[in-house]
């Protein structure tokens, strides 16, 4: 039976916020720095996305749909190629006409709100769907969570949410003796179907390859080939997922890494019967050998696989904490993209404090000096950012109050509203019919003055049966 290959690339450029210090909480409120963004974003365009791209056209060219690939690219992303590098989105739906390219779903802005907030995940999750299917016609029925973080209380979620497919980190304390080269399901959902990442495979290229200290360098693609075959022979599928910053940017071009992987894909069809499958193929092709226990939240960042890498430490959880708070208060259009963009997962990031064997990984992804320093500039954009939502938050409710009281005068009868009523008349233009329809008024009034006339004659037989009381006297 043909083996299975997936090659699956993560596609994220998180928005760098400027030097925000404490004097300008309040005042100013434009927090991303915008000529760092654009440098950064046309380098790694012109180093990374779209020299890739073209080894992925010609790997196609000449392959056709015997070679496959998937991408997630996030919402932020997105904008980011829209706004500073259209030819690499035009590279991209370049590679989307081929039908060798399957995209997955994510979270829009790269977020960790499946820690903490099912509704705003949900939310993000529908909102990258639908710039999925308009940038590159295509619905995704294959789910990547941020960072592959994965529990089976987040696999269930996805499942409800329609994805049948779910990409997830392979990790060791998880799978114990099993191996990550199967299929594997939700426990709770058994239709969603779980690919795991073969991380030490994945991570010869995204991080040994150019370590000359590494006791394989270097690495050849007949060499890579090779054990790709050996792990095959022992599961049906091997999935090699990455940053596909890796390429170019992680990995210079300087190393070899464009020559080494132009040049795998022929090392493997000659020497194997390995078959290049999208995820929803994969998991159609092959099945699933048996449920998958994940309790607690798992990623594929550092040495334990788990969540520590943004939500480790007493900073990371300080923001955390704080920037979910604002999520009920939250409507207006502008501050729900703000908020989203301020939820990227590597904000905190840069606020860990590892120092040990991933504290290298780190330091190299982060552009501050000190986790701490990235703390606190994080914090006083989140305080302006808070004001702002407060602010709009009074004002809506205000307008609310004001919406709600507008209904509940306009069916009050003409009386009411004109005598108990009479600073709105004056402010209101509307009102004046109300005192210029006589009719009402004068109905009302005439039966007021009848009874007046009425009353006369009781008030005159009062005075005629009194007289003679008042004559007796008299008499005596």
């Amino acid at each position: 039976m043909d083996k299975t290959i997936c090659l699956y690339f993560q596609v994220h450029q998180p928005l760098r916020l400027r030097q925000y210090r404490f004097f300008d909480i309040g005042l100013k409120h434009d927090y991303y720095d915008e000529f760092a963004n654009r440098s950064i974003m046309r380098k790694v365009a012109n180093r990374c996305y779209l020299p890739m791209n073209r080894v992925l056209m010609e790997l196609i060219s000449e392959h056709g749909k015997a070679f496959k690939v998937s991408f997630s690219i996030s919402g932020m992303a997105i904008e980011q190629f829209e706004k500073y590098a259209p030819e690499v989105l035009d590279s991209f739906r370049e590679l989307a006409q081929t039908g060798c390219v399957e995209w997955l779903s994510e979270t829009y802005p790269h977020s960790l709100a499946s820690l903490q907030d099912p509704s705003e995940f949900e939310a993000q999750v529908r909102e990258h769907k639908k710039t999925i299917e308009s940038h590159f016609g295509q619905t995704p029925v294959a789910f990547r969570n941020t960072e592959l973080i994965y529990s089976d209380a987040i696999g269930q979620q996805v499942a409800d949410m329609g994805y049948t497919t779910m990409l997830i980190e392979g990790a060791r304390h998880v799978l114990g003796w099993k191996s990550p080269n199967f299929i594997y399901t939700n426990p709770q959902r058994p239709k969603l179907k779980l690919l795991l990442k073969n991380y030490r495979l994945s991570d010869d290229i995204a991080f040994r390859f150019s370590d000359r200290a590494w006791d394989q360098w270097p690495l050849t693609a007949e060499k890579y080939a090779g054990w790709l075959l050996d792990a095959a022979s022992k599961g049906d599928i091997v999935n090699l997922f990455m940053d596909y910053e890796t390429f170019g940017e992680h990995q210079c071009a300087e190393t070899g890494i464009f020559a080494f992987f132009r040049y795998l894909p022929e090392q493997i069809f000659a020497h194997s019967d390995f078959a290049f499958l999208t995820p929803s193929e994969a998991t159609q092709k092959h099945l699933p050998i048996a449920p998958l226990h994940v309790p607690y939240p798992i990623s594929w960042a550092d040495e334990e696989r788990d969540t520590s890498a943004w939500l480790g430490n007493e900073l990371q959880n300080e923001a955390f904490t704080q920037l979910y708070k604002l999520s009920e208060k939250i409507h207006d259009n502008d501050l729900l993209h703000e908020f989203r963009c301020l939820q990227a997962s590597d904000h905190f990031y840069y606020m860990c404090t590892k120092f040990f064997s991933d504290g290298a990984v780190h330091k190299y992804f982060n552009p501050y000096a000190t986790p701490y320093e990235a703390f606190i500039n994080y914090m006083n954009i989140l305080s302006d950012f808070t004001i702002c939502v407060d602010n709009h938050f009074k004002k809506s409710a205000v307008e609310d109050a004001v919406a709600q009281e507008k209904p509940a005068t306009a069916p009050n009868n003409l009386n009411t509203t004109v005598n108990g009523k009479k600073q709105r008349i004056k402010k209101t233009a509307p009102k004046k019919a109300v005192v210029e329809e006589p009719k009402p008024v004068k109905t009302k009034a005439l039966p007021k003055k009848t009874a007046v006339k009425n009353a006369a004659p009781k008030k005159a037989a009062v005075v005629k049966k009194e007289t003679p009381k008042k004559a007796t006297p008299k008499k005596k």
